[in-house]
């Protein structure tokens, strides 16, 4: 039987809730992983129904818990999450109003529009690092507000609550104890001020929301409440929280300014750690908080990409031209290995997102010939997700002055060895894979483990994070600029 400590991470994503079991060791224990099901009931809106999150939350950690040798060691749970997807529920029967809007979600695309139209973005954006867009939360939660029933008036007698998975989820672990939420997934609300660290009063207004819907604001490890008895069969302290990406960052031991991690799921999401500097883009790429320790805040320049993993999806439940993702990674060779590529799949499904934030550009494929393959249209699909990395490099080395020399890469799409490669060739960037690659749910875990003082400090947690495998840029430099070429004469279509 164990006789370590051992921490419970959960890790609710935008396809599926996972609960992973670590010992100090990073080592997992214990896994479970379930799906639910997306929604989509207009063009570019995306919803899930809140009691699938819970219920496919809580069957995995129950199950987790009951494959453990020994449940008493379970000393703490660490959550990460979907950032920006937004619920409404009820204070006193804890039940949602609405749907979760998630963060792909483009229904407030023309409030967006008008706001910035109105040239509110630069006070926004000063405040928050982020831009006027539908992926935030805030004019998601206004739709609710303004389009659900009596919500508006609900919300004004401070009969709701507000918040992201995280706090949908401390909410119901808890038995609706705890309303709060981390400074991670506070900054990715349009609501709180990066600089001051408090829900900012002006943009409240702005968005017509009443404050009494937010929840606290605590660090990244700090105290969230215990798991009432009636929900676990025990109390079971929550110690860590952040949001999937910043969490994937302390997973990956980013600790110091110029490292960068990207994790390859649903979208693709990089980011850089700048340290104790918010670093303000010029290129349309998001300014936020890494992590907050002792009221210490750690900042990041982040960029998004809204589809990378629904890209393979499209392909096998869309399309029906792959029975699984395992396809992608027998792919035969390129006729002409390493040429210029000549046909590109912009996947715009829900828009495009860093750098070029158009919430009504949709996917497009150019180049088609008489003797395009079904092998063409694959490899087109997993050099999409390249593409759009290297958008994002050339974004972020301009704003910070870093060359992005190493990306430290995780994710579902990962697994795949010809995308890795061509991560290496399109980006000329060495790329970096660990030998723990649940980096998301080992970032929860670490914050846990660093509250309860089972780790000492970041270096200690640094120390743990070793390389499985390396990937270097074997292409033709000449070779690989015809093609970028070719991809930004793509993207340029898919503005218009």
């Amino acid at each position: 039987m164990s006789s370590s400590p051992l921490i419970l991470s959960i890790d609710q994503g935008t396809t599926s809730s996972r609960a992973i079991l670590f010992d100090l060791d990073s080592q997992v224990v214990a896994s479970c992983q379930q799906e639910f099901e997306q929604i989509f009931p207009d063009d570019g809106w995306v919803e899930h129904n809140p009691e699938d999150i819970w219920r496919s939350t809580l069957q995995s950690v129950k199950s987790v818990i009951e494959k453990s040798a020994a449940p008493a060691d379970i000393v703490a749970i660490g959550i990460t999450n979907q950032r920006e997807t937004t619920l409404i529920w009820d204070r006193t029967t804890g039940k949602p109003l609405y749907n979760a809007i998630v963060w792909q979600d483009r229904r407030t695309a023309r409030y967006c529009e008008r706001l910035r139209e109105q040239g509110l973005e630069s006070q926004v954006s000063s405040k928050t690092g982020l831009l006027l867009d539908p992926y935030f939360s805030a004019t998601k939660i206004n739709w609710i507000l303004d389009n659900v029933g009596d919500a508006r008036k609900k919300a004004e007698n401070g009969q709701l609550a507000f918040g992201t998975v995280d706090t949908f989820l401390i909410w119901r672990l808890t038995a609706g104890r705890c309303h709060l939420t981390d400074a991670t997934n506070a900054s990715r609300t349009l609501l709180y001020n990066i600089h001051s660290g408090e829900w900012d009063k002006e943009l409240l207004q702005l968005f017509d929301i009443p404050e009494s819907l937010l929840p606290q604001v605590r660090n990244c490890a700090d105290e969230f409440g215990v798991t009432d008895a009636s929900v676990l069969g025990r109390e079971i302290p929550i110690c860590g929280v952040a949001g999937d990406q910043q969490s994937a960052l302390i997973g990956q031991a980013c600790f110091k300014s110029g490292m960068v991690k990207s994790t390859f799921g649903t979208g693709c999401f990089m980011i850089m750690n700048t340290g104790d500097t918010p670093v303000r883009s010029s290129n349309r790429l998001l300014t936020t908080i890494a992590y907050q320790l002792d009221n210490e805040t750690s900042y990041a320049l982040e960029g998004s990409i809204f589809n990378a993993g629904t890209v393979i999806q499209w392909l096998r439940d869309g399309l029906e031209i792959i029975k699984s993702t395992d396809e992608m990674n027998r792919l035969p060779p390129e006729t002409e290995p390493r040429s210029p590529g000549k046909l590109y799949l912009v996947p715009a499904f829900t828009g495009l997102g860093a750098p070029h934030w158009n919430p009504d550009s949709r996917g497009i494929l150019t180049g088609i010939t008489r003797d395009t393959t079904r092998s063409d249209l694959l490899r087109s699909a997993l050099e999409s997700v390249c593409y759009q990395t290297n958008d994002l490099i050339t974004a972020m080395l301009a704003d910070s002055g870093e060359e992005v020399r190493e990306i430290r890469v995780d994710g579902g799409m990962t697994v795949n060895l010809r995308l890795l490669q061509s991560l290496a060739d399109i980006t000329q960037s060495i790329i970096t894979q660990p030998t723990i690659t649940q980096t998301t749910a080992l970032g929860a875990s670490y914050l846990a483990g660093l509250h309860q003082g089972l780790y000492q400090s970041l270096d200690a947690i640094a120390g743990k994070w070793k390389v499985d495998s390396i990937y270097k840029p074997e292409i033709d430099t000449a070779i690989r600029s015809v093609k970028v070429d070719g991809w930004n004469q793509a993207v340029a279509r898919c503005l218009l």
